[in-house]
């Protein structure tokens, strides 16, 4: 299975001109100073690790005040920058079978922005964590994301980054997650990536969500709930038809026999096996149990629910490979799937596809350790809303000009690249610089050329050429005379310059 865009083939180029002149239009106050931080970010050579040093960027032309101004009192329309989201191509896999079809696979996941020492901070809640200090369980106070992500299929990890919410304290998370995948899909249907007749959106979850409970939610909706269970519940099997009153009497039960995930002798016959080689992983074993469902009771979340507790019914599978790389203990992974009367390809359509909700923890290190998504020492949390989105959309502008920049030359003999990675972004410094919409700032004191023998301190090389020398000389990085090794590797690198519609986006591609 490979990435399919959603309808004709579109010069990526294209599309990035046309999402920059958009996320421009969504920027209402101090635009500029909003979009020419967006395009530090990007240009940025090297991983973000603090905020301030984006204003010394060449892309960011104006001063530090004008950065920390626009995070905090600059303005978003966020209702239309979601909608240009999720108007850009997405990817889509096929369902596995005989003839294509394809399938908009969605995964949804909390990542926590951590701010323990801002006791001044707003909206600051308890998130959960775990590698930090003693490699165990915490509860750190922070602002927790929950964000919505389009998977893509083959060797890859690139996600779409559609939606982001930040929880607020004491917030249900399942009601939370429900009312935003619902405004996902809606956006999706008014952009035409849905259309009557389609298969489902699948929506994948990990273990910390109420999946029957989502799935409940979310009935009305063309929607799948693809979920992880722990491997300690008990779930209950349908009442066998026809049902045989005892000589007692009483009335019809609700509930069949349990089904107890830790005890084998309770499972009974499966209604589907799959069996599939893998090369790490040996032969991996997918059994499916039929109609299964949670008992429900009148505590927590189902407090308040009015008329009879319903009886929400799925797919069990049971996925166990026969080793693990690295020699560890194969515990076997329990999921739940909101549809019923399952045949053997939706069995490893499932498996398959919670297997790429993982792609969705790399895109929060590229977000977190490259675009530097949590570097900034933020106090209020709108601020942090509006520094979220930027992180987004520049986010956007990479993966859509993917496909372009992936075409490089790499120096060299047996050397080879990996592009389509974004664990390598950091290496590579991979940016987007097209021409920007913002106004040119305007200067009190402009400044005058740098001395000779001087060099530029916003860009650490020589002064800036002037409008003449830019018209007769195609811009190039050089390496200074007397260079460390570190500057040396970075002068080095190849510099892909490509023309659209005026614009020039730049990708430095590392060998």
């Amino acid at each position: 299975m490979g990435l399919v865009e959603h309808g004709f083939q579109q010069d990526p180029f294209t599309v990035v001109a046309e999402f920059r002149s958009e996320l421009y239009a969504c920027l209402t106050a101090r635009s500029d100073a909003l979009f020419e931080l967006c395009d530090a970010l990007l240009c940025t050579d090297g991983p973000v690790r603090t905020f301030v040093e984006l204003a010394l960027a060449p892309e960011h032309r104006r001063g530090h005040g004008a950065l920390y101004s626009g995070i905090n009192r600059g303005r978003i329309d966020v209702a239309r920058l979601r909608r240009a989201l999720t108007g850009v191509p997405l990817p889509r896999a096929g369902d596995g079978r005989l003839v294509l079809v394809l399938v908009l696979v969605l995964a949804v996941d909390v990542s926590p922005w951590l701010r323990p020492d801002a006791d001044t901070s707003s909206d600051r809640s308890f998130c959960h964590t775990f590698g930090r200090g003693l490699g165990k369980h915490q509860m750190v106070p922070g602002w927790p994301y929950s964000i919505v992500a389009a998977l893509e299929t083959g060797r890859t990890s690139w996600t779409a980054l559609l939606d982001a919410i930040r929880l607020e304290p004491g917030a249900d998370v399942a009601a939370v997650t429900a009312d935003q995948v619902r405004d996902v899909v809606q956006r999706l249907v008014d952009a035409g990536q849905w259309r009557a007749g389609d298969p489902k959106v699948l929506v994948v979850l990990d273990a910390g969500y109420d999946g029957p409970r989502i799935a409940h939610l979310l009935a009305d909706l063309p929607v799948e709930v693809l979920g992880r269970l722990r491997s300690d519940r008990v779930m209950r099997k349908p009442v066998p038809v026809p049902w045989i009153c005892p000589p007692q009497g009483g009335r019809p039960p609700k509930h069949g026999g349990e089904f107890v995930f830790g005890r084998p002798e309770t499972w009974g016959d499966p209604d589907v096996v799959t069996l599939t080689g893998t090369n790490r992983y040996g032969t991996a074993t997918a059994q499916a149990w039929d109609r299964l469902h949670p008992r429900l009771t009148r505590r927590a979340a189902w407090g308040d629910h009015e008329g009879p507790l319903p009886i929400i019914e799925g797919t069990v599978i049971r996925l166990s490979v026969e080793k693990l790389p690295s020699g560890g203990v194969n515990k076997p992974v329990w999921l739940w799937w909101s549809g019923t009367s399952a045949d053997p390809t939706d069995v490893d359509r499932c498996w398959q596809a919670f297997l790429r909700r993982f792609d969705v923890e790399h895109t929060f290190r590229l977000l977190k350790q490259t675009l530097g998504w949590t570097r900034p020492k933020l106090r209020d949390s709108q601020a942090a809303d509006r520094w979220t989105w930027l992180v987004l959309a520049a986010h956007t502008q990479l993966r859509l000009a993917r496909p372009s920049l992936a075409i490089s030359a790499v120096r060299g003999r047996g050397q080879r690249t990996r592009t389509d990675s974004p664990l390598h972004e950091s290496a590579a410094g991979s940016g987007t610089c097209a021409r920007s919409p913002a106004r040119q700032p305007v200067h009190r004191n402009p400044p005058g050329p740098a001395p000779a023998g001087h060099s530029d301190p916003r860009t650490g090389g020589p002064p800036p050429a002037t409008a003449s020398d830019e018209s007769s000389q195609p811009a190039r990085h050089t390496a200074a005379p007397h260079t460390t090794r570190r500057e040396r590797s970075r002068a080095d690198r190849t510099e892909l310059q490509v023309r659209c519609h005026g614009a020039t986006i730049s990708g430095r591609i590392a060998p």
